[in-house]
C-alpha cells in the first residue's frame, strides 16, 4: 500500500471546486492510503465524502511559529508519502515541499520548485481552478477529473422543517470584502418575491450573518433564518433539496452549484467569474461592477427562469 498526501486547505469555495480531482486522486490510486492535510472547518465534511482514509488538520493561523513548522514536519516525513498533489498550490503551501529536506523527497505535484510533476504551464493563473486543477492532475498522470459532486451526502436536514418548495438566500461574503455583497435590503425584497410564488425562503450563512438575516426576515416575516445553524454536511443537504439558490459570489454558492441547485449568483468587479465561477448542472451569473447597481427586478427574473424550467 502506497501513502499518498493530498493538501488542501481551503477556502470553501476552492475546495468544493476540489471535489473533482478528489474523486480523480481516489481513482487513480485505488487501494493506496491517502491522506488529506486541511483546516478543521473541511475536516468533517472531507472524512464523510468517502475520498480519504484518513484527514489530517493543521490551522493556518499557527504556521508562522516555529514550533509549529517543526510539528508539521515531523509528521509529514513520518508519513511515509510517496506521492504529494499540492492542490493549495500557494507559496504556503509549497514550503511543506522544503521540509523534506533534507530528502528523500516525495514525487510532488504542485508549482513548489524543483518538485518532479511541476504544473509547468505559466498561463495557470489565468485558468479557471476547475480547469488549472485538472491539467494539474494531468501533467502528474491523473484524470480524467470529474465535476465535483454531492450525491455522496447524507445529511438530517428534516430536523430544520422546512415546507417544499424552499430556496436559499445566501447575503454574506468575505468580511473583508464588502463590495461583493448586494444590499441585504434587496435580498429582503427577493425573499418577499419568493413568498408571493409559494416558495419558502431560507437565509444560510456563517453566524457573523445574523444581522443581515435580521433584515431580511423583517421585510419577509415568513422567511426562515438559519445562518450560523449549519454545518458545511448541513448545507450540501439544504443545497440538495433546494428548489433554487440565490447569493453573493461566496463558498455556500459553489455548494448550492456543485449540488445540482438551480443557482442565481451575483458578481461584482471584486472577483472574475472566468477564474472562479460556481460550475454546476443550471447556474446563471448576474454581474455589475458595482452590485448596487444590479436591480431587483433583474434577479427575480433570473429566479423566474429557475422556477419555470429552462
Amino acid at each position: 500500500m502506497t501513502e499518498i498526501l493530498v493538501v488542501k486547505l481551503g477556502a470553501l469555495g476552492d475546495f468544493v471546486q476540489a471535489l473533482g480531482p478528489f474523486a480523480a486522486i481516489r481513482h487513480h490510486h485505488g487501494d493506496d492510503r491517502i491522506t488529506l492535510l486541511t483546516t478543521g472547518p473541511f475536516a468533517d465534511f472531507a472524512a464523510a465524502s468517502g475520498a480519504f482514509d484518513r484527514v489530517w488538520t493543521e490551522e493556518r493561523a499557527g504556521w508562522p511559529r516555529a514550533g509549529a513548522w517543526l510539528g508539521l514536519r515531523r509528521r509529514l516525513r513520518g508519513g511515509g508519502f510517496r506521492r504529494v498533489y499540492d492542490l493549495q498550490t500557494s507559496d504556503r503551501s509549497s514550503v511543506l515541499f522544503r521540509l523534506f529536506w533534507p530528502g528523500p523527497y516525495p514525487e510532488w505535484s504542485g508549482i513548489a520548485k524543483g518538485c518532479s510533476h511541476p504544473h509547468a504551464n505559466p498561463n495557470r493563473d489565468f485558468m479557471h481552478t476547475i480547469e488549472r486543477q485538472a491539467e494539474q492532475l494531468s501533467m502528474a498522470g491523473v484524470g480524467p477529473v470529474p465535476a465535483p459532486d454531492l450525491a455522496w451526502v447524507d445529511a438530517d436536514v428534516e430536523r430544520f422543517g422546512l415546507s417544499r418548495p424552499y430556496g436559499l438566500l445566501v447575503p454574506g461574503g468575505a468580511a473583508h470584502r464588502p463590495a461583493k455583497r448586494w444590499p441585504e435590503e434587496r435580498f429582503g425584497a427577493v425573499a418577499a418575491w419568493l413568498a408571493d410564488k409559494g416558495v419558502l425562503p431560507v437565509v444560510v450563512g456563517a453566524a457573523g450573518e445574523a444581522g443581515r438575516q435580521e433584515a431580511i426576515l423583517k421585510a419577509c416575516p415568513g422567511a426562515r433564518g438559519l445562518a450560523g445553524e449549519t454545518s458545511l454536511l448541513d448545507l450540501a443537504g439544504l443545497a440538495l433539496g433546494a428548489a433554487l439558490a440565490v447569493g453573493n459570489d461566496s463558498g455556500p454558492m459553489h455548494v448550492a452549484a456543485a449540488a445540482g441547485c438551480p443557482t442565481v449568483v451575483l458578481y461584482s468587479a471584486e472577483s472574475d467569474p472566468a477564474l472562479c465561477a460556481q460550475r454546476g448542472r443550471s447556474v446563471k451569473i448576474l454581474r455589475r461592477d458595482r452590485l448596487a447597481d444590479l436591480g431587483i427586478e433583474e434577479v427575480t427574473g433570473a429566479l423566474e427562469g429557475s422556477l419555470t424550467g429552462p
